[in-house]
Formats: structure tokens, sequence, C-alpha cells
């Protein structure tokens, strides 16, 4: 950190300077991302999210660019894979701002709402010191939120708006967080010398949040009407662009993720029969959500889910990954009220002082079958986003740390997430049970290719479908289809619905990514074996998870040759 900080102050000779430079400088500008790496722990600043803080990081974007190009021809190959990973992510970054994007961009997960309160989750809070610097930067949440809303403003007079559906869910966990009363929940632990300052700043945070529902149910949601759910192809290839972090072809991915659903279906016919014989997958299911195993406790999943990862780290360091110490840590968390249904992860700081954390929403529940878990954990943390993310972290000196944060994109990142789960099945750690729960997975990443293209390119639906067949993909009927073939609970089904809805494209980047990684290893071991070279998968993991972000189309040429 400490050379990427003095090379950042110099004029940048290199793409990896450059590119340093470059996430030095954003973080600056978004306190957002700063909190996220770790950069500047008792940071108090909160993110300028008004057309002013957008058209700043535009313009580091756009200049940028122009110093890339004046570096000139770049010969060495680490450079050069810099260079092409800087250009291509700073290229779609400006596309989408050129296309104003970012003043819509409302969703049920991961938007600019959650990434505020987000940031107080990351935060250390082991002193005085930390607490104080919470206690500042959530009195300003409502500068963040006031800010927001400008930018909406300027989308609305564009013409420019989120569909009805988007604004009204996230309206909905704005006011979950006020009824469940977060940001004092979240204070409630600080010191007690400070619980009335910390509790005014909690205050106020709540009354922000207020304040941006109302703004999005009274203003916001009577301009949004008949905004259509459906992105079209033109948004949603722009899309794909910056979060697969490839120019797919819709057509070709709708094609083939519904052959991989038609293979998953009957792999889990067949499994479900020696479960529950004569059940149908969702009927083996919902019989082991009443009978099969499972924990009972929040705390004591979270312990469960803890040893697992423990578990696997002692299992795969030296047999099929060669891990560091820094990234044998890694922390097990409840995600807070109003998350999004789905797990998460949070990837360490940059000096590892904070580790890497997978997050469990337990939607009010308080026990937990552990069919559905373990392969998600296995994607989550170890050996899935985990021992990706916390493995560039370590290598980020030899790359830099653009490479190793901020030029990620979701198809590589999810990608691997999901060739850990199906290595995790090809070493043998899923029984029956388990492996019914990684292929309810695998079926939901095959779904959501289909649905996600389907929806939003209103696709017809194909012939040989148990539903609807004939028709034109719309929400209701992918809720329907997804629900059909999911071992999921109901709410969890209509979240992802809102969420492919609003995140056009993001939701294809974890089987379109998992191709990517087989197809590579493949060729990598075709490769070995014509040389008549023997094929060593460790060192082919390690090799992997060293490259830093890529691009997909990137990524496959140089699985392929190591």
């Amino acid at each position: 950190m400490g050379a990427m900080t003095s090379d950042a102050a110099s004029t940048p000779t290199t793409p990896r300077q450059l590119a340093d430079s470059y996430v030095v400088e954003l973080a600056e500008l978004n306190p957002i991302l700063s909190t996220a790496l770790g950069l500047r722990p008792h940071d108090d600043r909160v993110p300028d999210l008004s057309p002013a803080g957008y058209a700043a990081s535009r313009d580091l974007a756009a200049r940028t660019l122009e110093q890339l190009d004046a570096l000139g021809d770049i010969t060495d190959d680490l450079e050069q894979r810099c260079a092409t990973l800087l250009r291509d992510r700073l290229g779609v970054v400006l596309e989408g701002f050129a296309a104003g994007d970012y003043s819509r961009e409302i969703r049920n997960i991961f938007g600019p709402a959650q990434a505020v309160r987000q940031m107080f989750s990351l935060m250390p809070t082991a002193t005085d010191e930390d607490w104080g610097a919470i206690e500042r930067r959530m009195g300003k949440v409502g500068e963040a939120y006031d800010s927001w809303m400008q930018t909406l403003d300027e989308g609305r007079s564009r013409g420019l708006l989120a569909a009805p559906r988007q604004v009204r869910e996230l309206a909905g966990l704005l006011d979950q967080w006020v009824s469940t009363n977060w940001w004092r929940e979240f204070v409630s632990v600080g010191p007690q010398d400070r619980s009335e300052a910390l509790g005014a700043a909690a205050d106020s945070a709540t009354e922000a949040t207020k304040r941006l529902s109302a703004y999005l149910t009274g203003s916001y949601l009577p301009d949004a009407e008949g905004t259509p759910d459906a992105v079209g192809e033109e948004r949603y290839r722009r899309s794909a662009r910056a979060i697969v972090g490839a120019d797919i072809d819709p057509q070709e991915a709708y094609e083939w993720a519904w052959g991989e659903y038609l293979r998953i279906r009957a792999e889990m016919e067949e499994l479900a029969e020696r479960i529950l014989p004569g059940s149908t997958p969702v009927e083996a299911m919902r019989h082991l959500d009443e009978h099969g195993r499972r924990v009972e406790g929040v705390d004591e999943v979270r312990q469960w889910l803890q040893d697992m990862m423990d578990q696997a780290i002692r299992d795969l360091d030296g047999t099929h990954f060669d891990i560091a110490e820094p990234i044998k840590v890694v922390e097990a968390m409840i995600a807070p009220s109003g998350s999004a249904a789905a797990p998460y992860y949070t990837r360490p700081s940059v000096d590892f002082s904070r580790p890497g954390r997978t997050w469990l929403p337990t939607l009010g529940r308080t026990a937990f079958p552990v069919y559905d878990l373990i392969s998600t954990w296995y994607h989550e943390g170890v050996p899935g986003h985990h021992l990706q993310l916390a493995q560039w972290v370590h290598v980020a000196p030899e790359l830099s740390l653009f490479q190793t944060s901020v030029g990620s994109s979701s198809g590589a990142t999810e990608g691997w997430a999901l060739y850990a789960e199906r290595l995790m099945d090809e070493l043998g750690y899923l029984d029956d049970e388990s492996r019914m729960g990684y292929l309810d997975a695998q079926m939901m990443r095959a779904i959501r290719v289909v649905i996600d293209i389907g929806m939003h390119l209103e696709k017809t639906i194909p012939d040989d479908s148990p539903l609807a067949p004939g028709q034109v993909w719309t929400p209701e009927l992918g809720e329907k289809f997804f629900g059909m073939h999911s071992g999921r609970p109901a709410d969890f089904i209509a979240s992802e619905i809102i969420r492919y809805l609003g995140w056009p494209a993001q939701a294809i980047s974890y089987k379109l990514g998992e191709r990517v990684w087989l197809e590579g290893r493949a060729a990598a071991r075709a490769a070995h074996e014509a040389r008549g070279e023997e094929f060593d998968l460790k060192a082919w993991h390690m090799k992997a998870l060293s490259l830093g972000a890529l691009g997909l189309d990137d990524l496959a040429t140089e699985l392929a040759r190591l």
C-alpha cells in the first residue's frame, strides 16, 4: 500500500501505476470505496451522490484514459494486461455515464441507498476513535441521501426512470430499516459515554431514511408509472459489458442456458428418486426442509458456517490450493435486517485488518436446513469468493490495486464461485442431501440466464418448456417458472425476480462465468497433455487466482495458457 501511494503521488509512467493512481483518486471522490478497501479507517465522509459527484467520477475516468493513451506502446505482458483491463473498464464506465444509467439506479440489492448503509458494517468498531468516526459519518447520512435525490431528479427530467416495481421495493426496504430501528440498533453496542451522541446521529439517519422513502413514493413513483420492467437489447448489452465483462450474444446465451436447464433438471429428477422415491425435485427438497439435517438457532448457524469454512481451509490448503496465512481468516456473519434475501461476501481490506466475511440473511428464521447452505458457503466462502478475492488482496503489490479490486467484473468473480461449488462436488464433498442443494443452486443459475434475458429482451418461451410454451416471458411467468424448479422459499424467489429486473445482466454472470472457467481449465489440461506434461490442478488454481481481474473474453485466453 505504501508503494502504491508513492507511485500514485508521482506522474504515472506505467499502466499499473496509472491504474493505482486512478483507485486512489476515486477513493478520494467516493468514501464508500475508501471504506470498502480500508484505505482510510477513520473516514467519516459520505458519498456525494449528486449529479456533480457522478460527473467528477466520469471526468476522472476520461482523464485516466487520456493518460493511458499518452503512455504509448506497451510491450511488457503484465503491463499490457493491466492496460487492457483499465481501458475496457473505464470505457464501460463512460458508456454508462453517457447513457445516464447512474440516474435511474434503483434496485433491491447493492444500489446507492444500500451502499450508504453497508459502509457502516465495514467500519472498524474496536476503539473510541472508531466510534467517533461512525458518529460523525452517521450524522451525515442525510447529506448522501439528499444528494442522491438530486440525481434521481435529473433522471426524471431526462425521462430516465426506474420501473415502479423497483421504486416500491426500495421504499419498502427503507421502511423496514425504519421500523426495525436499524440505525439505533447498529450504534447500541458503542461506548456508553458516546451513547447520547451516537443515538442522535442514528436518529438523524433514521429521519433521512424516512425522507428518502417519502420522496420515492410521493415524488418519484408518480413519474415512474408506466416505465417498463424490460430494458431492451441496447441497454441490456451495455449492462452486460459492464457487469459480465464481455459483449455477449444474448440469443446464444439464452439457448445454451436452456440446454443447461434441461440437463440439470434430469440430474435433479434422478437424485430426487434416491432421496424420496416417487417425488419431484421440489417435493424432495420440501422433504429435506422438514426432515433433513438442520441447525437450530441464529448464532448456532453462524458458528456452523464458520466451522465449515475453517475445515475447508484445512482440507484444501496444500492439496488443491496454497493458501497464504492472511487468507486463512474468514468470518461468518449474520446479515443486518433489511438486507436482500441472498447471502453475500465482502472483501478484506487492503491490509487484511478487516477480514473477508460471508453474510447470511436469516429472513426471520431460527431453524436452518443445511442441504442448501453447504454449496452456497463453498460459493461465498471457501473455496469460492473468499479464496479468489482475498488472494487478489494478497497479490495486489505484484499486480495493481485496480486489477485486484475496482477493475473486477461479475463474470470472472461469480464464475469462479460457481466453479468452486462444482469443484467441491468433483472432490466428493457432497452427499445426496447437499448435492440436491448444489443442483438447486445450479438450476437457479441456469434459470437466471433464461429468465433474465427472456424478461428483458421479451424472448419466446421454448416449445419444450413445462410452462407457457410459445408465450413471451413476463415477470409473472418468470417467477412461476422459477418456483416450479426451486426449493427456495417464495419470498426469496419474488426478491430474485425483482433483483433481475432492476439489475439487468448481473444474474447471467454466474453461469456464463462458470462456463469460461470450465472451458479454460479443459483447454489448459489439453495443452499440457499435448506437450506430454502432467496437468497440476493446484498450480493451475493458484496461477488463475493470481491473475487479478479480467473481462471474460480475456480470462478465457489467459486460463487456457496457464
